[in-house]
């Protein structure tokens, strides 16, 4: 793993941990508060971002996380914002991003040991 890639995975993982913020406070408070809705939506736009940039880096995710999801929701989030369904983007923040967070732990590991590598060797 270079570098770049691994910066790009640890931002990917601060995003995650926000998101998670946000679950905390719960469904229908998520659903009640625009404010929340609206950082969901930039984290997860933030997420496509580093999705599409880590894809065109060749890193392949691991299995049962797809970059393109992310590309798609975060275009779509961009995009199509007027037609934005909070059921939806809660389901996301709530299941699908915790799942990947969980299955993206080893490479966030990895990117920490590349970083911390680089910087031992800049000392």
């Amino acid at each position: 793993m270079d570098r770049r890639t691994a910066k790009e995975l640890l931002h990917i993982e601060a995003w995650l941990v926000r998101a998670e913020q946000i679950v905390q406070q719960g469904e229908s408070a998520y659903l009640e508060n625009g404010l929340l809705q609206e950082a969901g939506d930039s984290l997860m736009m933030k997420l496509g971002e580093a999705a599409k940039r880590i894809s065109s880096m060749k890193a392949p995710p691991p299995s049962s996380v797809e970059w393109e999801v992310a590309v798609a929701n975060r275009n779509f989030l961009i995009h199509q914002y007027d037609e934005s369904n909070r059921a939806v983007t809660w389901m996301t923040l709530s299941d699908d991003l915790p799942a990947w967070h969980t299955l993206l732990q080893p490479s966030f590991e990895k990117a920490r040991t590349v970083l911390t590598a680089d910087s031992d060797e800049s000392d």
